[in-house]
């Protein structure tokens, strides 16, 4: 009779756990997106691909102006850079690939622009399947952060996953990791956001060094 008392007294009701809806955060980070003009921030962009050994960490500064014009200017490697003019992307990476850069059209249509952002937050529920990962928060400032994992519908993304970090007094994306589909995972952090602040226009226009090689893709 003891025993089964004592069982009576430390049994615990089973509780039934639920997940939590990912779709208010990823709500919010849209109408967040939308009030945004210009953004720039700091990043850390660490990239591990499984066939090559260590992971790469690069360093640099990232700057977009709504809708299709986007730089990432990199101080580490230094001089490297990734520009979309609102006609052109180019990639030009004299650390790996000197005396070249790549120049690609921007479409004018079928697209949310050249952004890194943008394409996890605008028109999510259109696009995504998602699924509410944990809380979580960061450093610098960002403090508490919902994490939310998203799989596109659409097979025409050339990645398979991503994860966002979205700050909950913001509504920002400060963190976010991709699953590119040949394998390669790349994570960026931004730091030191800083929105509707103004873009220099010499951050968004690329011109080709002299004695560069330009290749049209």
């Amino acid at each position: 009779m003891l025993l089964l008392a004592t069982g009576l007294l430390t049994a615990r009701p089973a509780v039934r756990l639920t997940a939590q809806d990912p779709w208010p955060v990823l709500d919010r980070a849209s109408a967040a997106y939308q009030t945004v003009t210009t953004l720039s921030a700091d990043f850390v962009q660490i990239v591990a691909n499984p066939m090559i050994g260590a992971p790469d960490t690069t360093h640099g500064r990232l700057y977009q102006m709504r809708p299709s014009h986007f730089a990432m200017r990199f101080t580490d490697p230094k001089g490297d850079r990734i520009v979309a003019d609102g006609r052109f992307l180019w990639l030009y990476t004299p650390s790996t690939t000197p005396g070249q850069v790549i120049r690609s059209r921007i479409p004018e249509t079928g697209t949310t622009g050249p952004n890194l952002i943008g394409q996890f937050v605008e028109r999510p529920r259109e696009r995504y399947t998602a699924r509410y990962v944990r809380p979580d928060s960061l450093p610098d400032g960002a403090g508490a952060v919902d994490v939310i994992a998203l799989v596109p519908k659409s097979g025409d993304e050339p990645y398979s996953d991503a994860v966002i970090w979205v700050g909950r007094d913001d509504g920002l994306v400060h963190r976010l990791e991709i699953t590119e589909t040949s394998g390669q995972r790349r994570t960026v952090i931004l730091r030191r956001i800083r929105v509707n602040g103004g873009v220099p226009g010499r951050e968004l226009t690329f011109s080709p060094p002299a004695g560069v090689r330009v290749v049209d893709q």
